[in-house]
């Protein structure tokens, strides 16, 4: 079967952000356009970032898919770790603050800047 792999942002279970692999099946189709299962969604929002832009740390509100549609997007985590993501890329972003915790931004969440000489488009589809 073939499989397509998407990247997660999620919170570990000491409460900092982190990324993992994972991959979908794609069991639909034909050979020349396989499909995955259909997935849910209820909404989902635009968002155009200028040359520049670059966020403080803070936690994913609702678990969603976000896809780059025009320039780069890097997320940056606790630590020092961080990915670039361009045109045609996306990831799963689902690093919610854990239940009853309060936001310490020393420990939750992760950044996100706009990278390269174009500003950033990307397309958030929720859960």
């Amino acid at each position: 079967m073939t499989t397509l792999f998407k990247t997660v942002l999620f919170t570990s279970e000491s409460g900092q952000a982190q990324f993992k692999r994972e991959d979908i099946a794609l069991p639909l189709g034909k050979p020349q356009a396989m499909l995955s299962e259909l997935q849910s969604s209820s909404g989902y929002q635009l968002r155009w970032s200028p040359v520049g832009f670059t966020s403080e740390f803070h936690c994913t509100e609702h678990p969603q898919w976000v896809f780059i549609l025009q320039g780069q997007m890097e997320i940056g985590l606790h630590g020092g770790v961080s990915k670039v993501f361009g045109p045609g890329e996306h990831f799963y972003s689902n690093d919610t603050l854990p239940l009853g915790e309060r936001f310490d931004a020393t420990v939750h969440g992760h950044w996100s800047r706009q990278v390269g000489p174009d500003p950033l488009v990307t397309l958030f589809v929720r859960d």
